[in-house]
């Protein structure tokens, strides 16, 4: 393992362009619950779609925001790993480097990531469920004067700006686009990068697992980091098979000490 860790540390600390593409994974090791984890308890009955899509928090805004601030207070108690930390270093070590996640938990800002493209949003950001204003109609949850029932139990409070649509988090749903700007840039980056660095991610969510095709047709060398192979893993150029948590770490120290040679 040592080898590869060595062969891919070469490969970033040489490239002139770097993404690092991140899934579920990274942020499972932090205890973060996968979405599907979280239906749990009272949640087992439902189905996930029946949960996230624009659909069913027209039909029950309550229900949805309801299972979303589960999620939320969930991810509050949880903290970054030593693979989010990892990455923010990468990307502090190396000149260029674009970190493009799929996770909504916010730990790889929390991390000290900075170039972050958040692909399905952020479970702690909020727009109006209308985007009166235009998409996305941003809101500050946090300083809004806004009703709990009894039990301290958040309710979703009207947008403060058109008083007619309900306050939702900024996730991306089933059934609706990623926003294109975001995908745009995630695209573009992919096709320009020297080298790809695939981290926890299943390969498995779709327009994200297209990243690593596209960087690799464009002539990208590729480098996975998941304890388990997943449906790109044949297409890498390099596969370290541990815990992020572990490999990033070492991955790091290994890039510093070239870059120090």
């Amino acid at each position: 393992m040592q080898d590869l860790i060595e062969q891919a540390a070469k490969k970033l600390a040489t490239a002139k362009r770097v993404v690092i593409s991140t899934g579920a994974g990274v942020s499972r090791e932090s205890g973060v619950p996968t979405f599907r984890d979280a239906l749990e308890g009272l949640w087992a009955k439902y189905n996930p779609q029946d949960l996230a899509n624009p659909h069913a928090f027209q039909a029950n805004p309550q229900l949805v925001w309801d299972f979303y601030w589960m999620r939320r207070e969930l991810v509050e108690k949880t903290k970054p790993n030593p693979a989010h930390y990892g990455i923010a270093e990468l990307q502090q070590l190396l000149p260029n480097v674009l970190l493009v996640t799929q996770n909504v938990d916010n730990h790889h800002h929390n991390a000290g990531s900075a170039e972050v493209v958040t692909l399905h949003g952020n479970l702690f950001a909020y727009k109006c469920s209308e985007n009166c204003q235009g998409s996305p109609t941003s809101i500050d949850l946090e300083n809004m004067d806004w009703d709990r029932d009894n039990d301290n139990r958040a309710r979703p409070p009207l947008c403060p700006y058109c008083q007619k649509g309900f306050t939702r988090p900024d996730v991306v749903w089933f059934g609706e686009m990623l926003p294109a700007d975001n995908l745009q840039r995630a695209k573009t980056a992919a096709r320009q990068c020297d080298v790809m660095l695939v981290v926890g991610t299943s390969g498995m969510v779709y327009p994200a697992a297209y990243l690593p095709i596209d960087a690799g047709g464009a002539g990208a060398f590729l480098i996975e980091v998941n304890p388990n192979p997943s449906e790109l893993t044949r297409g890498m150029d390099i596969y370290l098979g541990a815990p992020a948590g572990e490999v990033m770490p070492k991955l790091v120290e290994a890039v510093r000490k070239l870059l120090n040679a």
